[in-house]
């Protein structure tokens, strides 16, 4: 018997290259201009810490690099501290991959959590898009969607 699952997963393509994808992702000023506000806090190699800092310094997210290939996939063992009931859901996994298409790079976000009816997911699968949107908005005009 398998544990049940709950997943959010969201594929976008984005006018841009690999590395420029990768830097976008891992740069933690970069990710202010897009991430609502936040950033992650990571050396970014197999085993690092890993976290995402609020703009007020608190701590919304921590966990692990799992796994590491630039410019291609992250792999994060992730906690949430934002809310009591989604920090006792536990970790989650979130795997990142990125993959050259044609004229574009196609960018897939696959967050699960072995939980039933994860309100962790419900919440990523609200900000994700958000997210993601004001990515692919800043790497393809300079400016972002949503603030």
């Amino acid at each position: 018997m398998t544990n049940p699952t709950s997943r959010f997963v969201y594929v976008t393509y984005i006018r841009t290259t690999p590395e420029l994808l990768w830097a976008a992702l891992t740069d933690a000023e970069r990710n202010k201009l897009y991430w609502l506000g936040a950033w992650q806090r990571s050396d970014w190699t197999e085993g690092a810490d890993w976290a995402i800092v609020r703009g007020n310094g608190e701590l919304a997210d921590s966990g692990q690099i799992l796994e590491i290939e630039k410019p291609r996939r992250i792999v994060i063992r992730w906690l949430n501290h934002m809310r009591p009931e989604l920090e006792a859901e536990g970790f989650a996994r979130c795997v990142i991959e990125i993959e050259q298409v044609e004229g574009a790079v196609k960018l897939t976000v696959d967050h699960s959590i072995e939980v039933a009816d994860s309100q962790l997911i419900q919440a990523v699968s609200g900000g994700w898009p958000k997210i993601l949107s004001n990515l692919k908005s800043l790497l393809e005009t300079g400016e972002v969607l949503l603030s």
